[in-house]
């Protein structure tokens, strides 16, 4: 799956938490990639490698979807498996934090 550029989004990864499926904008539940616009340097290089893993774990892959709703943001909310919760996998890789209602630092 590709990483997303500029323009019309269909499918591709937009960072370590949120992806385009089909046309759909769907936020990865129960976990926080680190954002792509970083507080500090370690957040920034986490956040690529976040999306990096991502993407290399969706690229060509079956994967499923289990949508949970929306968010305030109207993405849909979404649990993705690939084998294993790839959420799971990326807190495991220390490549995210579990989501506890909060975000937490990275710097």
């Amino acid at each position: 799956m590709p990483i997303c550029k500029g323009g019309k989004r269909f499918s591709c990864v937009v960072d370590g938490d949120t992806i385009w499926f089909k046309g759909e904008k769907i936020r990865l539940e129960g976990f926080n990639a680190p954002d792509m616009s970083g507080s500090c340097q370690l957040e920034s290089a986490l956040a690529m490698r976040s999306l990096d893993r991502l993407r290399s774990m969706l690229d060509g892959a079956a994967f499923t979807i289990e949508r949970n709703g929306k968010d305030r943001y109207d993405r849909t909310l979404a649990t993705v498996r690939v084998h294993v919760d790839v959420g799971n996998q990326l807190v495991d890789e220390g490549l995210a934090h579990v989501w506890r209602g909060w975000k937490e630092s990275w710097c």
